[in-house]
């Protein structure tokens, strides 16, 4: 047992040499989808926006009440996730609400319209990745432009992350979930394609274990157009217990203003086995405050290369976490490992060989010993003349 801890342990450790940080924002908005990565320890980020919500006819059976309803409803609302990344780089823990005004109209089992204030979604988690894949470096192939360009089969193993969290019910009485707090689960993969295009998936089990839960995918699709625009689009489908399935087909895109803050629009529209018209517009920012610190991965290194190899990240992979990870592209610039600093180097004299060193000053002196007497010699010779 003590072995099997033993062995857990250096495996987690040698996890958290992954680190989830990204020179740009790495928002999830404005998809609904997440990236299995991180923001990074000690980046704190903020991603809020603004949507608009039509229902044109929401049908579902109530096992409590044994009655089935339906109803048509309008809401506008704000949605807003705090993200965070501690202790490893990994590890993201975020909260997530949205608070809306809504209005509906019931047309089954009777006409009656209700309304109501506050919030519609305040749900608890925690995310961390627990498979990250390596690509092959490319850009350092000189001698074949084939193999230079041609795709790396390694891309198709996805990064994966695992979600944990938990609904509370401190909602409106139109949003309560009758049988209280409820878990939500997920995993989440992220294949780079390339630098520019990123595939995420998500499956994603909510309200387990009540009869409101609710089994769901998500796939999206983000592309970089360039250093600062990123597109995507995204499927999502929906599979209850007491409602008819429903799928969901949204496109946007994303702006990057600075390396810290991202601009986003979307809109999506919802069909079902009813015909129903729903759709929703939206559009947001996301902002962090970067107090990430780098670290220095130490290795063989000479005066031309760097100790650690610093991964430039580009903003497609930024939104490809989020913007349209599920929220935006991942970076949609690329993430990176970390931050390395260049490995400074110097000139280090070998160890001298004491033997011979002893050796040299012996000789040494017995030169200088020979030159004083041959000098001693010379001035006795030289007085001797004179005196002649």
């Amino acid at each position: 047992m003590k072995s099997f801890l033993t062995t857990l342990v250096l495996l987690l450790l040698a996890e958290f040499s992954y680190a989830q940080y990204t020179e740009v924002i790495n928002s999830r908005r404005p998809g609904y989808s997440d990236s299995p990565y991180s923001v990074g320890t000690k980046v704190y980020q903020v991603e809020a926006g603004l949507f608009y919500k039509n229902v044109g006819g929401y049908l579902y059976y109530d096992p409590i009440l044994e009655e089935t309803f339906d109803y048509s409803a309008s809401s506008f609302g704000s949605d807003i996730t705090f993200r965070t990344g501690q202790f490893f780089e990994q590890l993201e823990f975020l909260l997530d609400m949205a608070i809306v005004s809504e209005s509906r109209d019931y047309t089954r089992p009777d006409e009656v319209s209700e309304s109501a204030f506050g919030f519609s979604k305040l749900t608890l988690g925690a995310k961390y990745m627990v498979y990250k894949p390596k690509y092959t470096d490319k850009t350092k192939e000189i001698r074949s432009w084939e193999a230079r360009h041609s795709f790396d089969k390694r891309r198709l193993i996805p990064a994966v992350g695992v979600y944990a969290g938990l609904n509370t019910n401190l909602l409106t009485e139109l949003h309560k979930n009758q049988e209280g707090i409820s878990p939500r689960f997920g995993l989440y993969t992220q294949n780079d394609l390339s630098n520019r295009l990123i595939v995420l998936l998500n499956f994603i089990a909510d309200k387990a274990f009540t009869n409101e839960a609710e089994n769901s995918y998500i796939i999206t699709v983000t592309y970089t157009l360039a250093e600062k625009w990123s597109i995507f689009g995204e499927n999502q489908g929906f599979y209850r217990k007491n409602v008819p399935n429903d799928y969901q087909f949204g496109a946007g895109g994303a702006y990057l203003i600075n390396p810290n803050m991202q601009a986003d629009f979307s809109g999506r529209m919802i069909f079902d086995e009813r015909g129903d018209n729903t759709y929703i517009i939206g559009g947001g920012i996301s902002w962090r405050l970067d107090k990430h610190k780098d670290k220095i991965i130490v290795g063989k290194t000479d005066n031309n290369e760097e100790g650690a190899a610093k991964e430039k990240k580009s903003f497609l992979n930024t939104i490809t976490f989020g913007l349209f990870a599920g929220g935006k592209s991942s970076n949609n610039g690329k993430m990176r490992d970390v931050k390395s600093s260049k490995v400074k180097t110097r000139d280090i004299e070998a160890p001298v060989n004491k033997k011979a060193q002893k050796a040299r000053k012996k000789q040494n002196d017995r030169l200088v010993k020979e030159q004083k007497q041959k000098e001693k010699a010379q001035k006795k010779y030289n007085k001797k003349s004179e005196n002649d």
